[in-house]
């Protein structure tokens, strides 16, 4: 049994993955009865690259929450992608995944920018009038 964390913005997907007979849980719930499509295309795109042998052996439990369903399905690709290196610990699919994507592995250091003093937002600035 294998735990990893994936993080994407303000989301933060937990995945565990252990030997089963390839479900894929999100949140509780079937991936494919998952109700956005792009989620479900997302965290697909992992499992297709990992092939059919493997897939099967493995049953991938995920709680993911906080953020946008965009940013939780990023954060809950990288925590499998992570997740399923660990468990395989296989070379062949951790350059597999890098070659793919980086992101997969790396995940995405952008974070917002923080407010500055006296301001809306961290750029937004008082509007100037000249008459």
């Amino acid at each position: 049994m294998v735990l990893s964390v994936g993080k994407r913005k303000s989301a933060i997907a937990k995945v565990v993955i252990k030997p089963g007979k390839g479900r894929v849980l999100v949140n509780e719930m079937p991936i494919e009865l998952h109700p956005v499509e792009l989620f479900r295309n997302k965290i697909v795109e992992v499992l297709k690259l990992l092939g059919k042998d493997h897939r099967e052996q493995v049953d991938i439990i995920a709680s993911v929450n906080g953020g946008g369903f965009m940013a939780q399905a990023d954060a809950t690709r990288t925590a499998i992608a992570r997740g399923l290196v660990k468990y395989f610990e296989s070379e062949r699919l951790k350059t597999i995944f890098q070659e793919y994507d980086r992101v997969l592995l790396a995940g995405d250091p952008r974070r917002t920018e923080p407010e500055k003093y006296m301001r809306y937002s961290a750029r937004r600035r008082w509007q100037k009038s000249y008459r």
